[in-house]
């Protein structure tokens, strides 16, 4: 049987069997289990063993997975989320689209706390949601803000996405998070300026706040109520942040400090009860366990493709076509896209990867670069209609008088927006790598 046959099939095996709705985890073991056995025989349960214990449950710097996400399951149970949004609503609110721009900000510091694009969309939807909608936003610009403000959590570090690709990329993490630094904010800017203009240019779509309920609270209230809330988690975001990319502690130590530092805030915010603290832990585990499952489940498939030859064979597969540097690299980007509608994340990393990362180093593009670029067009992904897991989480919500009308025509000024930062950013590799360059040469 042929290289590229068996490549074939394994894939083919996996489209299958995800489509008729069974676990991604458990397709990629089961494909991978089942091609070993029949290609590797026996000897297939050493390959399995061996990228289990020592590729991932070795791996110290997968760590800092559980610990951001216990970092930003704590923060959230400490109503830091809530506060910064209350106090940010009446300084900014004063203005056209003010309280659009508060949530964009809401979502930002999110992003950086939590690092998880389900948890920061589900926080803020519930919580500004139908506040939004109760001053007269209108409701596409609403979600659309929501949605969008929710996947900054995959381009903002600490990304807990871009941790995984660093590392399974065999890249430095802190040079990865230190990449992304530039597109995620330039993103988030792109953002604020356009809810800015927009409702500057049509004042009906989000008006300001009215005047009698800012005069029920004093200035030196909401002042004091935005410090407060505010300066101790940006410490905290910038300790973190600033930890790794110094070089003074490792993603993983850093996040340990952080979840700890989380941890106190929420003594010092007196939010501490052990109802919540003990769902945040089962909280915590149920999202580790998710993404170590799939871990595992994708070593397996990764390590009998590769090591029947299949990823060399897509590799010359690829390469045969002629299409060139770019054509080859848009191919590799728009099938991200497409396949992140439908696999997590998690799955999408450890099966392109794989594929992907030699045609790269082959075409002789920067694997930092890439690795970012790639997060870029899968963060394209959540919002694409009608699949894009972001809309799904905010449809999941209910909030009232929102159809699912509203959530696609939303998204899509916020999608024009991105495809201009990613042509930006692949046109310009420059801006993306200036932040590593500048720290580590």
């Amino acid at each position: 049987m042929s290289l590229t046959l068996i490549a074939v099939l394994m894939i083919l095996a996996v489209i299958v069997f995800f489509f008729l709705g069974h676990p991604l985890a458990f397709v990629l073991g089961g494909v991978g289990t089942f091609f070993g056995f029949f290609l590797v025989e026996t000897g297939f349960f050493s390959i399995f063993m061996d990228r289990i214990f020592v590729g991932i449950m070795g791996n110290f710097t997968l760590v800092a997975i559980t610990l951001f996400i216990l970092m930003g399951n704590l923060l959230t149970i400490s109503g830091i989320a809530d506060r910064l949004f209350e106090s940010l609503r009446f300084f900014a609110g004063t203005i056209r689209g003010g309280l659009g721009i508060a949530v964009l900000i809401v979502c930002i510091v999110l992003a950086a706390c939590i690092g998880v694009v389900g948890a920061s969309v589900i926080t803020v939807g519930l919580l500004t949601g139908p506040m939004l909608l109760r001053y007269g936003y209108q409701k596409e610009l609403a979600m659309g803000i929501v949605a969008a403000g929710g996947t900054l959590g995959l381009m903002i570090p600490p990304s807990i996405m871009l941790i995984v690709m660093g590392d399974t990329a065999g890249l430095p993490v802190n040079h990865v998070l230190a990449a992304a630094v530039v597109p995620g904010l330039f993103m988030a800017v792109l953002y604020v300026v356009y809810v800015r203009v927009r409702c500057g240019l049509h004042p009906e779509l989000g008006p300001p706040i009215p005047e009698e309920e800012m005069a029920l609270t004093s200035f030196g209230d909401r002042l004091m109520d935005f410090v407060v809330y505010s300066l101790l988690p940006l410490m905290l975001i910038i300790g973190v942040i600033g930890a790794i990319f110094s070089g003074i502690a490792s993603p993983t130590q850093a996040a340990g400090m952080g979840a700890t530092v989380a941890f106190l805030l929420v003594l010092i915010y007196r939010r501490f009860n052990w109802q919540d603290f003990l769902a945040c832990l089962y909280q915590t585990a149920k999202a580790s366990t998710m993404v170590m499952i799939i871990m595992a489940g994708a070593t397996c498939f990764t390590g009998i493709f590769l090591g029947m030859g299949g990823g060399k064979a897509v590799v010359e597969t690829l390469m045969s076509i002629g299409l060139g540097k770019w054509g080859l690299f848009f191919i590799m980007m728009i099938s991200l896209i497409i396949l992140g509608c439908f696999v997590d994340w998690v799955g999408l990393i450890f099966l392109t990867f794989p594929i992907f990362l030699p045609i790269a180093r082959l075409m002789g593009f920067d694997m930092v670069w890439f690795v970012i670029m790639m997060a870029m067009y899968l963060q394209i992904s959540f919002l694409i209609p009608p699949f894009g897991y972001a809309l799904f989480y905010l449809a999941g919500m209910k909030i009232q008088g929102i159809r699912w009308g509203h959530i696609y025509r939303g998204v899509l000024p916020f999608l024009i927006i991105q495809i201009i930062g990613l042509l930006i950013f692949t046109s310009f590799p420059q801006l993306v790598l200036f932040m590593p360059i500048s720290l580590y040469g």
